[in-house]
């Protein structure tokens, strides 16, 4: 059974970092291309903050390039994303996901608010 569980959000003020931790089960982590979304308050689940691919291949949106940085440890089955120079346009719920065709699974998202 796959599962994706997210943790390592909380309440940070503008300019902090946060590392968030998405741990896998069920599946070979370095197999498949994985990332993270994040949902804003009162909007819809965002567009692709990052990806990494199988291949180790990384994709940032402009939105969030230079400040955050996925890596993965193959051997927890873990993979992470480090956020720094947080901004309040950042708060939004993240989820982590993994691409095992044909289906994408989500883990239950952690909370991230960038407040002062």
């Amino acid at each position: 059974q796959v599962q994706l569980v997210e943790s390592g959000g909380g309440l940070v003020q503008p300019g902090g970092s946060l590392t968030l931790s998405c741990v896998a089960s069920g599946f070979t982590l370095n197999y498949y291309p994985l990332g993270w979304f994040r949902q804003a308050p009162g909007k819809e689940r965002e567009g692709v903050p990052c990806i990494k691919r199988n291949d180790g291949v990384t994709y940032y949106a402009d939105s969030v390039k230079g400040r955050f940085t996925i890596s993965r440890d193959n051997a927890k089955n873990t993979v992470y994303l480090q956020m720094n120079s947080l901004e309040p346009e950042d708060t939004a719920v993240y989820y982590c996901y993994a691409n095992i065709v044909p289906r994408v699974y989500w883990g239950q998202g952690t909370q991230v608010t960038v407040s002062s």
